[in-house]
């Protein structure tokens, strides 16, 4: 019999300009996991359409959940986090349809401190007037989805120590 404890798949979610990309290699480290940026799963054709600044609809969604959850399937027992907006409940059950055991990390907060950090980031493809469309989107976790919510006041270091004391005692 295996003591090794079940290390979780964390899906790191929220609007963006909420840290996932920053939170999520801190988390990472911290419990001494693999970090995958979800951007990285993204299509160019998605890139491409949200640098325009058009909003992704579900059906430009899709592909990238899926290869998200097939990152997260593989690494079941293994633990990882991985970064995604997972803004719809539909969104984290298809997730959780392909890697059944990953919590969610919801990084929520101000929408004036989230404005004013997307409009600091450099190099970033989502443009802030796309925060809206986020905001309309977004449904919180509900009380039977395995999750935590972070509020993102504070500087990266207090969020992802915040984090992981919550995702400790969710997994444990």
């Amino acid at each position: 019999m295996s003591t090794t404890p079940h290390l979780p798949v964390v899906v790191v979610m929220g609007v963006a300009g909420t840290g996932k990309t920053t939170i999520g290699p801190l988390v990472a480290e911290a419990l001494d996991l693999p970090y995958a940026e979800g951007d990285d799963f993204h299509p160019a054709a998605n890139v491409a359409k949200m640098s325009a600044g058009i909003p992704l609809d579900d059906s430009d969604r899709e592909p990238w959940l899926d290869a998200i959850g097939t990152w997260a399937h593989d690494r079941a027992g293994l633990g990882g986090v991985v970064s995604s907006s997972a803004l719809k409940r539909s969104y984290r059950d298809r997730l959780r349809t392909a890697a059944p055991g990953v919590v969610f990390l919801h990084l929520t907060g101000d929408r004036e401190l989230i404005e004013q950090r997307m409009g600091g980031r450099k190099g970033h493809f989502m443009p802030t007037a796309l925060l809206d469309s986020q905001f309309a989107t977004l449904q919180p976790l509900q009380d039977d989805e395995a999750g935590v919510a972070v509020d993102v006041s504070g500087t990266p270091e207090e969020i992802a120590a915040r984090a992981v004391v919550a995702l400790r005692r969710l997994t444990h």
